[in-house]
């Protein structure tokens, strides 16, 4: 496999003037420059880079779901589609743009860039990555590039997980070019698309190789990754995956806690199970993350112990783990004290108070549909959408196979629901990941 130019991070885009070039512990130095002193720097959904700009604590404008194509559904192709969500809009609720991409690759997540102008989405089985103008106007983006050259140039495959750096993105793959399986890496790339830098996951210290989600704690110079598995089995049909033994031992098992200036691997956890979602609390002085297994059904605390070590533990089950309700995503609050969890098998959200997030503790739940995989919440936790789609052949089937994004109203005490729009019946497809947008404020006229 090639590794490519692994001193990416001794570089620091200027958006404006181009490349400057940094050593990297002054690179490091404006990297927590930034997220120190800039708050604004949090995204709207908890879970973003804490190197983007433009927090939306108000109303967010737009929402973006990143669709699945589906046969005999709409133009059958993968496609981004814009709903209005300011309530009061003639167009409340309803979907005003879409933009389809072509063919079905396995459209699974996205990202903005650290300006929030441009809107990253991959897909899984081609590794197609595309680029959306989403500064411009988001309530109509447009594509302006495609980038379909990640296997050749990098070994890896499955781009995940989209995280703004300064200048950069950071991309974590799921898989390789060379057998399939989930050994793979992350990738660095510039904001215009150019890869910078090829880093494998470690496979030393206990390490699996695995690779799935990233979070960042800048004042700690911290990055954790999470692990789940390679393109065989993610394009494996579910039932024929359950049945399959061998299959089944190739899910990942670790979390990895790097030295984010280094790009280097310190610290290796086991943590069986398929960890996916990594949150960091986002509260001031909260020095900790969390993260839910799929397979055991548990929420896994990354937290130093007394003696200022880092560890990862289980702190709570999730549901009933002899069911296997397949813990999917997860949204913290921006003050760390709740946590949405997402569990596909039963269609259900649950809320735990982590007030001590060394004892997380269920305190709701609701049942959305007959699946739901993705949950957003605004930035003040008072809206929660949810959609359904895991991967195409690992949603159910016939009428269970519901493709929808709900949105609801939460008081602290319920749910209730704002509105709903069937994806099936909008002949768009499997509704996935979800990403918020407004529009900048217009200077007064003259």
């Amino acid at each position: 496999m090639k590794i490519v130019d692994n001193s990416g991070w001794r570089r620091w885009v200027d958006r404006e003037k181009g490349a400057i070039p940094l050593g990297r512990a002054a690179l490091f130095a404006a990297l927590c420059a930034l997220a120190l002193t800039a708050p604004a720097a949090r995204a709207d959904e908890t879970c973003n880079s804490p190197f983007m700009t433009g927090l939306i604590k108000g109303q967010e404008q737009y929402l973006h779901v990143w669709t699945l194509g589906e046969k005999g559904v709409g133009d059958e192709s993968d496609k981004l589609v814009t709903i209005d969500v300011v309530p009061g809009s003639k167009t409340y609720g309803k979907v005003i743009h879409t933009i389809s991409v072509g063919g079905r690759g396995e459209a699974h997540h996205m990202g903005f860039t650290d300006d929030r102008k441009y809107l990253w989405a991959g897909r899984l089985d081609d590794n197609k990555i595309f680029i959306f103008d989403v500064g411009a106007d988001p309530s109509t983006p447009k594509l302006v590039k495609t980038i379909d050259d990640l296997a050749e140039k990098t070994g890896y495959v499955g781009p995940h997980t989209f995280y703004a750096l300064p200048g950069r993105v950071l991309v974590q793959a799921l898989s390789n070019k060379q057998d399939h399986g989930g050994r793979t890496g992350l990738v660095t790339f510039n904001n215009a698309g150019d890869v910078i830098a090829a880093t494998p996951m470690p496979l030393d210290n206990g390490g699996d190789g695995y690779g799935y989600d990233i979070a960042i704690n800048p004042a700690e110079n911290l990055m954790l990754t999470s692990s789940f598995t390679g393109w065989t089995n993610y394009m494996m049909d579910m039932g024929q995956l359950i049945q399959d033994s061998a299959a089944m031992k190739n899910f990942g098992a670790t979390m990895v806690l790097w030295d984010l200036k280094a790009m280097k691997p310190e610290q290796v956890f086991s943590v069986p199970g398929a960890p996916l979602e990594i949150r960091w609390a986002l509260a001031p002085g909260a020095n900790w993350a969390i993260s839910a297994t799929a397979l055991t059904s548990k929420l896994y605390l990354v937290k130093q112990d007394e003696q200022k070590q880092w560890r990862a533990k289980p702190v709570a089950d999730i549901g009933d783990p002899a069911t296997i309700p397949l813990p999917v995503d997860i949204s913290i609050a921006a003050d760390a004290k709740s946590l949405w969890v997402n569990t596909f098998m039963d269609g259900t959200t649950r809320l735990f108070d982590l007030s001590d997030p060394e004892k997380p503790k269920q305190t709701y739940s609701k049942k959305i549909g007959a699946q739901v995989n993705m949950v957003s919440q605004s930035w003040d936790g008072k809206r929660v959408y949810y959609t359904t789609s895991l991967l195409a052949n690992w949603d159910k089937k016939n009428a269970d196979n519901e493709q929808f994004l709900k949105a609801y109203a939460w008081d602290g005490k319920e749910l209730t629901e704002s509105f709903a729009i069937d994806f099936h019946k909008e002949g768009l497809g499997r509704a996935h990941h979800m990403k918020f947008t407004a529009a900048a404020p217009k200077a007064d006229a003259k």
